[in-house]
């Protein structure tokens, strides 16, 4: 008996229906449309190419200059220069050790520089950068408040421990000028900058705490004691704090 083939559709034909010749053709267009469009593409780009090349080569020799530029210039004049001003600034920093200010600033010994040369000689290297600062807290203690601050400002603080030690140099300076906003303002920031650095941390909160006892601002002073008993427990200025807490409290 024949099978039925009603409702089967022929072997090979697509569902939907036969392809047409049509759709073939459109099919082939369309496909000849996408090769035409990625030949221009290509021919596009070679002709900027072609067009721009001496541009686009001296912008790659000039990049390629730029890096090796500034390998060179790390390799064999940052670098040496990094190291003689460390070498140079040996004695000024023992003379800063040893408390003899005005030696360590300019005739520290033994035919080295002191840190006012280093600072204008070496003064792009860490060293004369940090030199500005040993400078700044020179006179400090010289009793040249002015100078210490200009040169505190030419110092570039970077770290974790340097940020806090800078701000609380300038709260030192402007308490010594009697410009205790300032000071006030100069050692919360270095509270701040010291994050969970006890030692610094505790050590101006302790001085906040003072100058605002001074000051006759009894709550500040208070909730900065409170800080450092709480904050800093483990710094040297914490034994201290319950004897303020107890005097302020009083008032």
């Amino acid at each position: 008996m024949a099978k039925n083939n009603i409702g089967r559709r022929p072997t090979g034909t697509p569902r939907g229906g036969r392809k047409k010749a049509g759709d073939t053709n459109q099919i082939r267009i369309e496909e000849d449309d996408t090769l035409v469009d990625i030949v221009e593409v290509r021919d596009q780009g070679l002709d900027f190419f072609e067009r721009n090349r001496t541009i686009i080569i001296g912008a790659v020799v000039g990049l390629i200059a730029i890096v090796a530029g500034a390998l060179l210039y790390q390799t064999f004049i940052k670098a040496p220069a990094e190291r003689e001003a460390a070498e140079q600034m040996q004695q000024a920093q023992y003379q800063f050790e040893q408390d003899s200010f005005s030696l360590a600033l300019t005739n520290p010994g033994q035919g080295y520089p002191g840190f006012l040369d280093i600072a204008e000689q070496y003064g792009s290297t860490d060293a004369g950068n940090l030199a500005n600062y040993y400078i700044a807290v020179s006179y400090l203690n010289l009793g040249k408040y002015d100078a210490a601050l200009d040169y505190l400002n030419d110092f570039d603080a970077d770290g974790e421990l340097m940020p806090a030690m800078k701000a609380g140099v300038r709260g030192d300076l402007l308490s010594e000028l009697n410009d205790f906003d300032g000071a006030t303002a100069a050692y919360q920031e270095a509270v701040e900058a010291s994050g969970e650095n006890y030692v610094t941390g505790g050590y101006y909160l302790n001085k906040l705490g003072l100058l605002l006892r001074k000051e006759g601002r009894t709550d500040d002073a208070l909730a900065a004691f409170r800080r450092l008993k709480a904050d800093y427990s483990l710094s040297t200025e914490a034994a201290q704090a319950d004897k303020y807490i107890a005097a302020l409290e009083l008032q």
